[in-house]
């Protein structure tokens, strides 16, 4: 458990186009799992956790993500909108949504994936490296659709490949620590890439790898998604818990 919540920011602006076959009167992040909204479940986990203020970055059919919550108010959890007009990019929504953090550092994830890492243990290894940026990896069979990672000494991320590499690899599980700090390298109100134009970048930093045995779960083909339907039914994460359940 999570002894001092962080504010956590939540990418979900994406059209996701690779899954529109499957998956096209709704935003990516609020694809149906046993009748429930994929964002919806993954909110019920971070609580779990201890987290309860989440500032949710929202692009495409904002209105319909909006529209879901305010339909099912929960006075347990905090939601605050950053809207974004233009597609802004995974570093550019983060940059838009500062204007609602609360403290230095602050949790990120990505709003179509899911993975069970332990984070109370990341967010100690994160203050311990003193890092500006950490990820959580999780190991990939086959991580050509993924962002692999190369590690130096003490885990420290000395290369980051998008979408490159070929058979077993670390890769990122979509769950990231940031100090604000490092919202000065990204341009306000401007198209800019987590993946492609600061984490690059972030190699010659103060950035750190958290390898976790967890699987990731993403939704973002409709192959992937119908995986994770599976996945998370079997896991038992497609009911809403109890009050009791969530601290």
């Amino acid at each position: 458990m999570i002894k001092q919540p962080l504010d956590t920011v939540i990418l979900s602006g994406g059209q996701g186009s690779r899954l529109r076959t499957a998956v096209s009167d709704r935003p990516k992040t609020m694809a149906l799992i046993n009748g429930r909204p994929f964002l919806d479940l993954l909110l019920d986990h971070l609580q779990g956790s201890g987290l309860h203020r989440f500032i949710l970055c929202v692009g495409y059919m904002a209105d319909y993500i909006s529209d879901y919550f305010q339909q099912i108010p929960d006075p347990s959890r905090e939601l605050i909108l950053s809207r974004e007009i233009l597609p802004l990019g995974t570093a550019g929504a983060i940059k838009k949504a500062e204007q609602y953090l609360s403290g230095d550092d602050f949790l990120v994830f990505n709003g179509d994936s899911y993975c069970p890492a332990e984070l109370p243990a990341f967010i100690d290894f994160h203050r311990k490296q003193g890092a500006l940026a950490s990820l959580v990896l999780t190991q990939a069979e086959e991580a050509f659709s993924y962002g692999t990672v190369g590690l130096g000494e003490g885990n420290r991320i000395v290369a980051f490949k998008e979408k490159s590499s070929l058979g077993p690899a670390w890769i990122n599980a979509g769950i990231y620590l940031f100090n604000r700090e490092l919202l000065s390298l990204i341009p306000p109100d401007r198209y800019c890439s987590l993946e492609e134009d600061v984490f690059p970048y972030l190699a010659k930093e103060s950035f750190f790898g958290f390898l976790t045995p967890a699987p990731l779960i993403d939704i973002g083909t409709p192959e992937r998604y119908l995986e994770a339907q599976w996945s998370l039914q079997n896991r038992g994460l497609t009911k809403k818990p109890s009050k009791d359940q969530l601290i």
